[in-house]
């Protein structure tokens, strides 16, 4: 019985410590590019190690009870103390093995790396598109943090000799203003407004090495708000959002109570939680307790609350005219959470479903709609 017992004991490990080595394997394959870690089998194979290993341990632990059942009580206390001491030591090595991994892949998906840097985290996205490619004017401003940091803003005026107001432009997750902003930047112009698009921290142009998915980045909506006052920008004022970008919109209007005087929010999810498991499972990850455990590192390394960064609780907040657009194609936020999202939703709005469109702008999709629905809304302001 003893053999056998840490035979399983020793299966267990071997099959925990390969998932461990797997996840570090995966980490540094993603981290250098070297192989698209997607492709892999990822899911049976950690979903086998992590349960083979427990199976062996529980295997062990009923060994190790069964061995415990003897007559004389003084000669099982000390095989059951060893037994307690045994079964601890296993949910220690369980919670190592299943938080080390997901506080790392926390880590690297909440943390950016300049170039040239090493360690783990994203590379910094910066833009490579200037919207003079566009045939836009503009000018570079910093908007100072209380921080030492800043906020990189492009300021593209409208052609228009008098504007109609101005249009707060911010991207989504790991977007910069180049990638996602000047395109909408153009109708906007177009239609006479000026624009300033805002690099959020952590990309682009701005300062910073952390991403917190709309949580943080509410205060650098707070600021680009304020920093157009500053300038004395004209008004109207209009907030428009992209993904995280729109979610970040929503939680300023919610919890820092700024009054723009219309939002356009695209692509934003409803559930953050919601959110991780769909991109969990999308990747062939298992999402419970993988989603939990990466909010839960999330909120202990940025000094949030994931768990209730849900926008669905945000949206009543919001008090101004709002034109809200999704993708019915979109993998990560599903149309049955938006239309709940925008029920709760009790200022005028419009919200327009694109049968096409995944999770990516309407104006690269079908650029006539965007241009129609967004006239239609600055219309009415």
């Amino acid at each position: 019985m003893n053999t056998l017992r840490r035979s399983l004991v020793r299966t267990g490990t071997l099959a925990l410590l390969l998932l461990i080595g797997l996840a570090l394997i995966v980490a540094a394959l993603h981290r250098f590019g070297i192989f698209n870690v997607w492709r892999l089998p990822l899911q049976p194979v950690g979903a086998f190690l992590l349960f083979g290993g427990l199976l062996c341990y529980l295997g062990a632990l009923g060994v190790r009870l069964w061995q415990g059942r003897v007559p004389s009580s003084d000669a099982a206390a000390p095989i059951q103390k060893r037994s307690h001491r045994w079964l601890w030591s296993s949910l220690v090595a369980l919670l190592i093995v299943m938080n080390v991994p997901t506080y790392l892949m926390t880590y690297h998906m909440t943390h950016v790396r300049s170039p040239g840097q090493v360690g783990l985290g994203v590379a910094k996205p910066v833009s490579t598109t200037l919207p003079s490619d566009r045939g836009l004017d503009y000018a570079t401003r910093q908007i100072p943090l209380r921080s030492d940091g800043f906020l990189e803003a492009w300021f593209v005026p409208t052609p228009t000799a008098a504007p109609r107001g101005t249009v707060v432009l911010f991207p989504g997750n790991l977007g910069t203003k180049g990638s996602q902003l000047i395109s909408p930047a153009q109708t906007f112009t177009q239609l006479g407004y000026d624009c300033l698009l805002v690099d959020f921290q952590g990309v682009g142009g701005s300062s910073g090495n952390t991403i917190t998915i709309g949580m943080k980045e509410t205060q650098d909506v707070v600021r680009s708000l304020q920093y157009a006052a500053e300038l004395d920008l004209p008004t109207p004022t209009i907030l428009y959002g992209v993904s995280m970008g729109s979610v970040a919109i929503m939680r300023a209007i919610a919890q820092a109570g700024i009054t723009p005087d219309a939002v356009i929010l695209e692509l934003p999810f409803a559930h953050f939680l919601n959110a991780v498991r769909s991109r969990l499972r999308y990747h062939g990850l298992p999402a419970f307790p993988t989603a939990e455990l990466l909010v839960f590192w999330g909120s202990v390394q940025h000094g949030v609350n994931g768990f209730r960064h849900n926008p669905i609780h945000f949206a009543p907040a919001i008090n101004c005219p709002t034109l809200l657009i999704h993708g019915e194609q979109d993998k990560w936020t599903t149309v049955a959470e938006i239309n709940a999202l925008f029920a709760n939703i009790t200022a005028p709005k419009q919200l327009v479903v694109s049968p096409e469109a995944g999770h990516h702008q309407l104006i690269g999709v079908d650029r006539a709609l965007w241009d129609a629905q967004v006239a239609e809304l600055l219309n009415s302001v």
